[in-house]
């Protein structure tokens, strides 16, 4: 958040932080649009200008609050170039707590590099394993895990690698839920679109890659899984939307999935309305109007409808 603070010109420090989010969560008419929010824990933790504790604030609107329980990556050793997501130490206690709290979804990240060697199946497998062990303690805690094994997006490779990379992985990650008795119907899948990587000098097209994230879907995740929701994973925010619309236009054209689609941007969110606003208190209105419009785009994306 500070980097995109800097980026914007505003000033990286907590307060702003805190005022960043609140333009975000008391936008005008988002519970039209957005029907869960992911906050790292100092966000759960905050509040409006009037008190009024972020969590409560968007409950009121009908909005889940989604907490991120993850304590980012490190360096696996043995492991060039591999990294291996940490955070279970104590994770039982702070999803009892974030209960208390409100939250009733959680969010884990494993990281998945493309490259020279990259990934192993190996690294792969422990990722998937620390996966498994934070959703059955999610659903032990009443809260639904979301399991988020990104394919990274940065490298020169192509769409078939990056086809075959995710398809690894996500047919690693249910064998391993399923092999440590998650139930899965109450996950959800946060995944990347299949493309080629950034650096390809044959970027794909949006066509390409509903065609190919589709194939992957339907060959790797069960249909008990209820949903399955996009990240932005560093495309741009045009970029995300327009392969988001052609996979929305791509599933009505073959008659539905057995899983429900949505979007989980960040960046493919925020970015406009981070630039529109620039860290000033007289932009916060014309902030506020870019992301519902953001919003509604992504929703008639959704539907295939732009």
């Amino acid at each position: 958040m500070d980097k995109q603070l800097q980026a914007i010109g505003a000033t990286p420090d907590a307060e702003t932080r805190r005022l960043y989010r609140q333009l975000l969560f008391t936008t005008p008419g988002i519970e039209k649009y957005v029907t869960g929010i992911i906050l790292h824990d100092a966000t759960i933790r905050n509040h409006t200008d009037d008190s009024t504790a972020f969590v409560d604030y968007l409950i009121a609107k009908g909005i889940i609050p989604i907490i991120k329980v993850d304590k980012s990556t490190v360096a696996l050793d043995g492991f060039p170039g591999e990294v291996v997501t940490e955070g279970l130490d104590g994770l039982r206690e702070r999803l009892d707590e974030y209960y208390k709290m409100g939250a009733r979804a959680a969010k884990w990240r494993a990281v998945i590099s493309i490259g020279e060697g990259l990934p192993t199946h190996d690294s792969i497998k422990l990722n998937c394993l620390l996966l498994a062990r934070y959703a059955r303690l999610c659903q032990e805690a009443g809260i639904v895990p979301i399991v988020e094994p990104e394919v990274i997006y940065e490298g020169a490779h192509d769409i078939a690698r990056a086809a075959e990379v995710t398809t690894l992985t996500l047919k690693t990650i249910f064998a391993v839920l399923q092999q440590y008795r998650v139930d899965l119907k109450g996950v959800i899948l946060k995944t990347s679109m299949v493309l080629a990587g950034s650096s390809n000098v044959k970027p794909s097209t949006p066509e390409e890659v509903a065609e190919a994230t589709l194939k992957v879907l339907k060959d790797c995740v069960p249909k008990e899984i209820p949903g399955i929701v996009f990240l932005s994973g560093g495309q741009t925010p045009e970029q995300v939307t327009a392969n988001f619309n052609a996979i929305g236009k791509a599933e009505k054209a073959g008659g539905g999935l057995p899983w429900q689609l949505a979007f989980s941007f960040s960046r493919g969110i925020e970015q406009p309305v981070q630039v529109a606003w620039a860290g000033k208190p007289e932009n916060v209105a014309a902030a506020q109007k870019v992301l519902v419009e953001v919003l509604e785009r992504n929703c008639k994306a959704d539907q295939g409808a732009l």
